[in-house]
C-alpha cells in the first residue's frame, strides 16, 4: 500500500470510529472540538507548591570550581600532580595521623526495618535477607548489583543508624567492618575498588565513624583512620576512572569528605571541589536531570551532595555555591515524575518509589520548588487535570555512556486518578538482584514492559548487556499545548520518535489528549512511512498497557472495550477501534523491589508498512 492508499484508509477508519463513537484524534494542527464531551473548567490545584519567589528563581551555574586564591590554585595544582597533602601544607613537618576532626550529623535517615536485620545477623536488600556468614565480601565474591553496592559501599551503616544509638549499633558496624577489611587485604583488587563503591564507602565511613570506631579499643581506632587515609589516597589517583560520571560524582564527594574531616586535607578538598565540579557539568544537563535520565540516580546524587553539605556543617565551614545550585536544579526535574499519591513512576529502570521516602529526600534537602515544567535533554513531559496526572517520556533513551539501566522506553506513558494509577510501566530492572530476579534485567528494559507500541516485536531502541543501548530513536518531536474544545479546554500532546524507521520504514507518533476535568484522557497511535513512499507487506504490532496494581480488567463483549475496576470502586472504560484488545498478565515492581502480578490491556495486530492509525480511549464511568 502506498502513502497516498494509508491516508485513504486512515480516513475510512477516522469515519468509522466516529460512527460508532468512539475517538479518532485528528492529525492536524487543529484537533476537533466534537470529540471530547462538555466539562466544567479544571479547579486550581490547593496543593501546589508556592510560586518561587523572582530573587529565588533558579539560574543554571556554569560549573566552575569555587573562587580561589593563587595560592590555593597552587595548592591545588601540586595536588593533582601528585605531592601528598602534608609536604604541601606542611613542608617541614612530620606528616600527622589520621584522626576525624568532627563527628557529621546528616539529615538522611535510611530504612530501620533494614537496621534491625542487620543487628539480627541479616543484610535486607529490596525484601531480600541474607545472613552475614553467607555474603563474600572479597574480591571473588559474585555478588547481584544492589548487594554489591550495598556491602561494599557500606550503604548500609545509614540504615544501621536508623535502628538505634551508636552504643546499640556499634558492635555490628565494627564486626562487619573487621570481616571486611579480612576479606580484602590487597587494594584496587575486586568490585570493593570500583571508583563508585570506594567513594560510597569512604563517605559512608566518615559520615557514620561513631558506628566503626570505639574509644575503648584503640588499636582498632588508629586501624580504621589508617584505612580511611589509605582509601582517600587510592581515591585520590583513581577518581577519574569511574565507570561513569555518576560513579565519579561519589568519588569527588568522598575526596572533599576526606579533605574536610582529616588533618592537613585543604589541598585535597581544592582539588575535590575542582573535580566535582567538572563531573556535575558532564551528567547534568541545563534542565536540572542527569542525562542517564534515571530517577534513582538523580536520588542518588541529591542524598550524595546532602551528605557532602553535612561534613561541611560539622567542621563549620560554608559549603561552596556550586551544591546548593546543584540541589536547586536536582530537586524540580524528579518532582515531575510524582503522581497523585506521591511517589515516583517507573522509568528508566528504576521502581515505582514511595512518597515518603521521596518526601524525606526533598525534605533534607531543604529545596522548595515546584516540578519541572519545561524539560529539556531530562525529557519527561508531565501533565496534571485535577486528580489526573499524565507522564510521557517523550526523549531519545540515554547516549550508551551516560545509561546504566537504560530502557527503550520512548514515548511510554504512565497515568493516575488520585492515589491510583491506572496506566504504569513494569519498571525495576535496576533493582534485578533482589526479589526481581536477574535473568529478566533485559526483559524489563524492553520496550514491550512499557506503556508505548511495538512493531515486530523488537525494541525502539537496541538494549545491550551491562544497562547499555544501542541503536534506535535517534530523534524525537513533541509538541504540547492547551486546546479549546467547545465546552472546556484539554491538553494535547503530540510526539513522534524514528526508533523503527531504519527496521520497518516507520515512525511511531503518539497523540494524548487529557480533558481539563482529568476524567478522559484520548489517544492515538500512528504509524507513518518515514520515506516518500511507503513500503509493502504488513507488520505485526501490539500497543500495551500495563494496568496499576489491585486495577481489575474485564474484557467486554465484542472484544473492543474493557471495564477497569479501581479500589475505591470507581469504574474507567476502555475502548478502542481496533479489531483485537486482549487482557495478558504482567507484573510492576515498586519501591522496594518487590514484583507484583498485574494486568495489561493489549492492542494488536497487523500495520500496513504504508502507515495505519490506532485510536484508543480511557474514561471514568459515573
Amino acid at each position: 500500500m502506498n502513502a497516498h492508499s494509508a491516508e485513504l484508509a486512515g480516513k475510512a477508519s477516522r469515519e468509522a470510529l466516529e460512527k460508532s463513537g468512539q475517538l479518532a484524534i485528528p492529525l492536524g494542527d487543529e484537533p476537533r472540538t466534537d470529540l471530547i464531551e462538555a466539562q466544567s473548567p479544571a479547579a486550581p490545584d490547593d496543593g501546589a507548591p508556592e510560586e518561587l519567589a523572582s530573587d529565588r528563581a533558579l539560574v543554571v551555574s556554569d560549573f566552575q570550581p569555587p573562587k580561589a586564591s593563587a595560592s590555593e590554585r597552587l595548592m591545588r595544582l601540586a595536588f593533582s600532580m601528585g605531592v601528598s597533602h602534608s609536604t604541601i601544607v606542611a613542608p617541614f613537618r612530620k606528616p600527622l595521623r589520621p584522626r576525624l576532626l568532627a563527628t557529621v550529623s546528616t539529615p538522611l535517615e535510611g530504612d530501620r526495618a533494614a537496621g534491625m536485620a542487620l543487628r539480627a545477623g541479616h543484610f535486607y536488600v529490596y525484601g531480600v535477607k541474607a545472613p552475614f556468614a553467607q555474603v563474600d565480601m572479597g574480591p571473588l565474591g559474585n555478588l547481584s548489583p544492589p548487594f554489591e553496592r550495598v556491602v561494599q559501599g557500606f550503604t548500609w551503616l545509614r540504615d544501621l543508624a536508623a535502628s538505634g544509638t551508636p552504643p546499640q549499633c556499634r558492635q555490628v558496624g565494627e564486626r562487619l567492618l573487621l570481616a571486611w577489611l579480612d576479606a580484602n587485604p590487597s587494594t584496587g583488587k575486586g568490585p570493593a575498588w570500583r571508583v563508585e563503591n570506594v567513594g560510597l564507602r569512604l563517605m559512608a565511613w566518615l559520615v557514620h565513624a561513631p558506628l566503626l570506631i570505639s574509644h575503648n579499643d584503640r588499636a582498632l581506632r588508629h586501624r580504621v583512620l589508617g584505612v580511611m587515609a589509605d582509601t582517600a589516597r587510592w581515591l585520590d589517583r583513581n577518581v577519574t576512572k569511574a565507570d561513569d560520571r555518576l560513579g565519579e560524582v561519589a568519588g569527588w564527594c568522598a575526596i572533599i569528605a576526606a579533605g574536610l574531616l582529616l588533618p592537613e586535607g585543604k589541598p585535597r578538598r581544592l582539588y575535590g571541589e575542582a573535580g566535582l565540579a567538572k563531573a556535575l557539568g558532564e551528567a547534568v544537563g541545563v534542565d536540572g536531570g542527569l542525562l542517564s535520565r534515571s530517577p534513582d540516580a538523580q536520588m542518588q546524587t541529591i542524598a550524595s551532595l546532602i551528605d557532602l553539605r553535612a561534613c561541611y556543617a560539622a567542621v563549620e565551614r560554608e559549603p561552596p555555591q556550586l551544591l546548593a545550585t546543584m540541589l536547586n536544579m536536582l530537586v524540580p526535574p524528579l518532582l515531575a515524575l510524582t503522581h497523585g499519591d506521591g511517589g515516583l513512576g517507573n522509568w528508566q529502570g528504576g521502581g515505582a518509589t514511595k512518597a515518603s521516602r521521596l518526601a524525606a529526600l526533598i525534605e533534607a534537602s531543604r529545596v522548595r520548588t515546584r516540578p519541572l515544567r519545561d524539560p529539556g535533554s531530562w525529557g519527561y513531559q508531565r501533565v496534571t487535570a485535577r486528580k489526573a496526572t499524565l507522564l510521557l517520556d517523550g526523549s531519545p533513551p540515554p547516549f550508551g555512556k551516560h545509561a546504566r539501566h537504560g530502557c527503550a522506553s520512548t514515548l511510554a506513558f504512565e497515568f493516575s486518578h488520585g492515589e491510583h494509577r491506572l496506566i504504569v510501566n513494569c519498571g525495576g530492572a535496576a533493582l534485578a538482584g533482589g526479589q526481581v530476579p536477574v535473568r529478566i534485567e533485559q526483559g524489563l528494559r524492553a520496550t514491550a514492559a512499557h506503556s508505548t507500541m511495538v512493531l515486530g516485536d523488537a525494541n525502539s531502541t537496541a538494549v545491550l548487556i551491562d544497562g547499555k543501548l544501542g541503536a534506535g530513536v535517534g530523534e524525537v518531536e513533541i509538541d504540547t499545548r492547551q486546546v479549546k474544545l467547545e465546552h472546556g479546554s484539554a491538553t494535547r500532546i503530540e510526539a513522534s520518535h524514528d526508533g523503527y524507521a531504519a527496521r520497518f520504514g516507520l515512525v511511531h507518533r503518539r497523540i494524548l489528549m487529557l480533558r481539563d476535568d482529568g476524567q478522559e484522557l484520548r489517544g492515538e497511535d500512528v504509524l507513518v512511512p518515514s520515506g516518500r513512499k511507503g513500503k509493502r507487506g504488513k507488520v505485526p504490532f501490539a500497543i500495551r498497557f500495563h494496568m496499576g496494581r489491585h486495577v481489575e480488567a474485564t474484557l467486554g463483549e465484542g472484544g473492543k472495550n474493557a471495564s477497569l475496576l479501581l479500589p475505591d470502586g470507581s469504574l474507567w472504560q476502555f475502548v478502542t477501534g481496533a479489531e483485537s484488545l486482549s487482557v495478558e498478565e504482567s507484573l510492576w515492581v515498586d519501591g522496594n523491589g518487590k514484583p507484583h502480578p498485574v494486568q495489561q490491556l493489549v492492542i494488536e495486530g497487523f500495520a500496513s508498512r504504508g502507515g495505519g492509525n490506532f485510536a484508543w480511549l480511557l474514561k471514568r464511568m459515573g
